[in-house]
């Protein structure tokens, strides 16, 4: 885990006061003392302390409806979340699939509910300038147990790079005690044990395993991927790129990398270890070993291929690889024995790493309507104890003791006989999240390692411990822009990272030619990259000459 020096504590800390106490000042000039928003609050509500609303309270929500397991209004979490707190929801359901694009609609129209969850760090960015949603920084005061974990577990440094040009930051993170590393790659184990090899645990001996399987098996591509149809190379570009020091897909991220060596951002898709990624992955792709359509192809036809013996290798997380391959597979090879692998290693070595190179997770956005509710400091206590408070995590995630699970003398938890969730209890008639609500990802997040962990299996725990003692990646420094930095960058970055995805698939699959990178570099001179960077770097030092 990260653990601050003296030095950093002593400079975070400052930071930290600085921006309280300047939130604070503001939080008085305008007369914040909430003499008319604690209707149903708790006079005497405290971290460690069960939530429940002095009155029948209603707040809205976002709801991201994930199509595993869709909403249900006889869900055990919605009654017993009432009858813990005295708090109901009121839902405005949107499909996962669509829940990005209409989050922003939805704000911009000024119609968004009060609480809006799942969204991921940088995500509120462009909604901070049109005043739409809180500075929850200002908030923190309200929400114990938050400030608590921050404390507990060493995490401003990671909080300071939520922080916007004011010093504020505008989503409340989901918080982790260690790195979480999830996303990895699921391989054919009884496929290896046929051919006599071991589980790659390079990147390099990945394609060494890659090219045995076509040896054995001619007509196949023994590796193709899933959530192209997202973002291309969504999560196969992220996970080689951060082993390389230069992540794509979901890693893209801005579009920068902090560059601990240079101790400078540095442009992602211009990098030399993002060119070295892309040529390990052509030559997958040149040889046969990686299927060209990985990149577009939508999931089902991805697992279908999984499935069906058309391929062996895949990118997975461990609720991917019980629920979603598995089952289909062992119907159809009731032999094969498909497991995740811990991350290839490459040439950054034996790294872990979090969203950002942070433990901080997707998290919430709140209205800035809510600010003027009656209601306001009684729903940010609400959300300070369902989301982060040991007892309403533990609810979130395992659901109601003696329902659907127990707590044994050991302190280890156990799901109901009847109830089943990432495979646990494979085979039981009702399913945690399905049939209760329970661990959803709306509501069930952060944590510490031993929560995290305890829904995993002895497969899942294992892959864990090998990431953990892996090192940690630096958390990058706070660059926030001011609002006409920002309108200007989000200029340029809708054009560069259209360039780059187009111009990674090419160089991928064999349609430019790698002599031509300093010209695609070039390219991207040209789209202004230099300037973007230029800013983002500006940016960096500003805030650490201003704050420390």
């Amino acid at each position: 885990m990260y653990q601050m020096n003296r030095r950093q504590a002593i400079v975070a800390l400052g930071a930290f006061l600085a921006v309280a106490a300047c939130g604070s000042d503001d939080a008085k000039k305008k007369g914040d003392d909430f003499s008319a928003n604690r209707d149903g609050a708790m006079p005497d509500y405290g971290a460690g302390k069960q939530f429940k609303a002095a009155a029948p309270l209603s707040f809205t929500v976002l709801y991201n409806n994930h199509p595993f397991y869709p909403i249900k209004n006889d869900w055990l979490f919605w009654s017993e979340v009432t009858k813990r707190t005295n708090v109901t929801f009121q839902p405005s359901v949107v499909p996962l699939s669509d829940y990005e694009k209409k989050r922003s609609l939805m704000i911009g129209a000024g119609d968004a509910p009060f609480i809006i969850p799942k969204t991921y760090p940088s995500q509120e960015t462009p909604f901070v300038a049109s005043g739409s949603i809180l500075p929850v920084s200002d908030y923190l005061d309200l929400m114990p147990n938050f400030k608590e974990k921050v404390a507990k577990w060493n995490l401003q440094p990671d909080l300071d790079t939520l922080r916007q040009s004011d010093g504020r930051f505008y989503v409340l993170p989901g918080l982790h005690e260690d790195y979480w590393v999830d996303y990895s790659l699921a391989v054919r184990a009884d496929i290896l044990d046929k051919l006599g090899l071991q589980i790659p645990k390079t990147w390099d001996e990945l394609r060494t395993v890659l090219k045995a399987m076509k040896e054995e098996y001619p007509d196949s591509y023994p590796m193709t991927d899933r959530w192209g149809t997202l973002q291309p190379g969504a999560n196969l570009l992220n996970i080689i790129g951060v082993s390389y020091g230069a992540p794509g897909g979901w890693g893209y991220g801005e579009g920068v990398y902090w560059d601990a060596a240079t101790q400078k951002f540095a442009f992602n898709g211009a990098m030399d270890q993002y060119k070295q990624m892309l040529q390990y992955l052509s030559t997958l792709v040149a040889d046969k070993l990686l299927d060209p359509e990985s990149f577009t192809q939508t999931d089902d036809l991805a697992i279908q291929k999984l499935v069906s013996g058309k391929s062996f290798v895949m990118s997975t997380n461990a609720q991917t690889l019980v629920n979603e391959y598995r089952p289909p597979l062992a119907k159809a090879n009731p032999k094969a024995r498909l497991v995740k692998i811990p991350l290839p290693v490459g040439p950054l070595g034996p790294i872990k790493y979090g969203a950002g190179n942070t433990r901080l997770e997707n998290g919430i956005m709140i209205s800035k309507k809510a600010r003027d509710s009656k209601n306001f400091v009684a729903m940010m206590q609400f959300i300070d104890w369902l989301w982060y408070s040991d007892e309403g995590q533990v609810f979130a995630k395992w659901g109601v003791d003696g329902v659907t699970y127990t707590k044994e003398a050991s302190g280890k938890y156990k799901l109901a006989s009847d109830v089943d969730f990432v495979g646990l209890n494979a085979g039981a008639p009702k399913h945690l999240q399905k049939n209760f609500g329970f661990s959803n990802g709306v509501f069930a997040y952060g944590g510490s390692t031993e929560l995290l962990q305890s829904t995993f299996s002895e497969e899942e725990v294992a892959f864990q411990k090998e990431m953990n003692a892996r090192k940690a990646l630096p958390v990058p420094p706070p660059h926030p822009l001011t609002d006409d930095e920002r309108e200007q960058i989000t200029l340029w970055q809708t054009p560069l990272k259209d360039h780059v995805t187009q111009q990674t698939l090419k160089f991928i699959l064999g349609k430019r030619d790698f002599g031509e990178w300093d010209a695609y570099v070039k390219e991207l001179e040209g789209k202004n990259m230099k300037s973007f960077v230029d800013m983002v770097n500006g940016a960096a030092e500003r805030y650490k000459k201003e704050h420390g």
